[in-house]
Formats: C-alpha cells, sequence, structure tokens
C-alpha cells in the first residue's frame, strides 16, 4: 500500500493555536476510570484528537499524537462504506445494571462485554453476560474482553464457563502471543473465535500474533497504531478479519476510527465505535453515538461552547500540553514514527 505522509510533524505552535484537552464524565465507571480526558485540535484536514492513556509513556503515547498528525493534516483513504454497524459496550457493572447499560446504544445488535475486571471474580462475568443475553434475546450477538488478565488456565475455564451464551469470539484473553496461540488450540473445538488487541496495538511487532496463528480476527485501533493507513497496513499484511474499536474516544476520534472503518476492503464484524454512548458529555452535540445501531462517515467539528464548559481544570490542562510537547519532539526527533508505513 503506498503511504503519503508527513516527513516530519508540523510545528508544536501550529499544533498548540487550536488544542483544547477536555475533561468528559462517564456514564459508569470504564477501564478505571470515571472522567475521559483528551486534547482536541485542528489541522489543516480538519479536527483531530491525541488521547493516549495517562499510564502511557511518552515513546507510547508519541504514536497515538501520529495518528491525530496524520488525521488533521493528510487526506485520508477513500470509503468504501459510508455507515459504520456498531456494538453496545457492556463495562465490568453489576448484572442489575446491565438494560441501562444498553439502553443507551440505539439499535446495536451486538454487545461488547467486558470481564476479568480487578477485584471481582468468575461468578461476576457469568452473571453480566448472562444479563446481556437475556437482555438481548437469541439474536443478540455477545463478544466479551479479557484485556490480556487471564492465563491460560484461567481463560480456558472463562471460556468454558461462558460458552453457553453463545460468544461470537473472545478478545485478548490472555496477555502473550504464545498464551494466545495455546489458548486457541485448547478450544477451537468449541468454535469460538480469539481476537487479539493489545498483542496487536501494543506489541513491537504488530504482526506477530498473525504469523504466530495465535488468532481468528484483529481488534484494530487507530489512534494507538499511528493513525488510519497504518492500521489499513497492518490488516492488510495480517491478512485477517478485523474489527475497528476505540480507545474510549470523544467523537472526534471516533470519526477517526469510522474512517478507518470505512476504508477496510471487508468489514464482516459490528466494530467497537459506539462509545459515545458511556460519556454523559461529548465536545460536539449530538454526540457520534449509534442511531439505530450504525454510526455515519465523516469528520465532525466540536461545539465550541462545549469545549468551554468541559474544559479540563488548568492544572491538568497543562499536564497534557506539557505531555503533547514531549511527545511531539519524540516525533521530531524520530520522524519515521509518524512518517514511514510498517
Amino acid at each position: 500500500m503506498d503511504a503519503v505522509s508527513l516527513a516530519a510533524p508540523p510545528p508544536l505552535s501550529e499544533i498548540l493555536a487550536s488544542a483544547r484537552v477536555v475533561a468528559l464524565p462517564l456514564a459508569a465507571r470504564f477501564r478505571g476510570v470515571d472522567v475521559r480526558e483528551a486534547v482536541v485540535f485542528e489541522g489543516p484536514e480538519g479536527w483531530t484528537e491525541f488521547s493516549p492513556f495517562a499510564e502511557y509513556d511518552d515513546a507510547e503515547a508519541a504514536t497515538w499524537l501520529a495518528a491525530a498528525i496524520d488525521f488533521g493534516w493528510m487526506p485520508q483513504p477513500a470509503p468504501v462504506r459510508n455507515v459504520i454497524p456498531v456494538n453496545a459496550t457492556v463495562p465490568a457493572v453489576t448484572a442489575t445494571a446491565v438494560a441501562d447499560v444498553l439502553a443507551r446504544f440505539d439499535g446495536c445488535r451486538t454487545a461488547k462485554v467486558k470481564v476479568a475486571e480487578r477485584g471481582q471474580v468468575l461468578a461476576d462475568d457469568v452473571a453480566r453476560v448472562r444479563a446481556v443475553r437475556e437482555v438481548m434475546g437469541p439474536e443478540g450477538r455477545i463478544r466479551v474482553d479479557a484485556n490480556a488478565a487471564w492465563n491460560v488456565d484461567e481463560a480456558e475455564h472463562a471460556v468454558h464457563a461462558l460458552a453457553e451464551f453463545d460468544l461470537e469470539y473472545v478478545e485478548q484473553p490472555c496477555a502473550t502471543v504464545d498464551e494466545l496461540a495455546e489458548l486457541r488450540r485448547r478450544v477451537k473445538y468449541m468454535g469460538i473465535p480469539i481476537a487479539a488487541d493489545e498483542s496487536v496495538r501494543k506489541a513491537a511487532d504488530p504482526l506477530a500474533v498473525a504469523r504466530a496463528g495465535a488468532a481468528d480476527l484483529l481488534v484494530v485501533k487507530a489512534q494507538p497504531l499511528g493513525g488510519v493507513r497504518r492500521a489499513l497496513e497492518i490488516v492488510a499484511e495480517a491478512g485477517l478479519p478485523a474489527v475497528v474499536s476505540s480507545a474510549l474516544d470523544t467523537s472526534i476520534g471516533l470519526s477517526m476510527g469510522a474512517t478507518l472503518a470505512a476504508a477496510l476492503p471487508d468489514l464482516d464484524y459490528d466494530c467497537g465505535l459506539g462509545t459515545a454512548s458511556l460519556f454523559l458529555a461529548d465536545v460536539l452535540s449530538p454526540g457520534l453515538a449509534p442511531r439505530d445501531g450504525a454510526l455515519p462517515v465523516g469528520r465532525v467539528v466540536p461545539d465550541p461552547d462545549l469545549l468551554d464548559r468541559h474544559a479540563a481544570s488548568p492544572e491538568r490542562t497543562q499536564w497534557w500540553l506539557d505531555r503533547l510537547a514531549r511527545c511531539h519532539s519524540v516525533l521530531a526527533a524520530t520522524p519515521e514514527v509518524a512518517a514511514e508505513p510498517l
């Protein structure tokens, strides 16, 4: 795949000229946070987003900045579809809260359920997934995401415990490629596919999981992989079906994810881009939340009033702008992070 990329990032001053840091409250605690913070800014091609998770170091976060710059400064691949079917996302809530969560996802026929939450046990997962099945009925599709929390034996036991709910696939049940390959061998007879997420987006070699035969499909995210075109290259080289998912982005970041999903030659699974429904506030109104189970494809523009209303505190704003500057220095020192195709 040919890639037209910036040889170096734009000047930091050009990014900071429009940069706004927002703090958006969530409807339920997700990934250990109640408020999602992000930097949004405008490039020549439109608005873009930089929102690596707070615990990521500058080297890893710089890849997210490369993605933001690419989306804001470079034309994106042409879409082959103009709407993206998406799944509901169910955090590690109690079973009694499941119906309220699913009600926020208009028309979604698929649900991704978080499991293996720290401080919970497998019985909590079973109860949550059972509640999702009861709400969605027999025709609904259910996938679970363990975020690499199980070892192989724990994962095998969990897959058996959850199999009665007719799982579409199990996402990142174990941490390493070798563990995923072993688990896939053990549960292959059950017909439940294994999906790789962290083994792609957090790996030095994102193609290792495909070469090892350790997964049946890939979960790809635009920001962590360095942008839409880089993610497309990974999918093409891996030769596996792909699901595009969000990194708990604002609606601006979700538009980047939708651009990626729209450009994939094949899209066999509903995508994890409906997460604006987990937010109590967003940078535009209405946010890029599911309507009839899908998202439109196209760039979005934030509402200036909402940027003001949900601005992060001065201390957090400075923290994010300092982080952005450090990541910009990483890209300036190693432009191939932003410029070279994989």
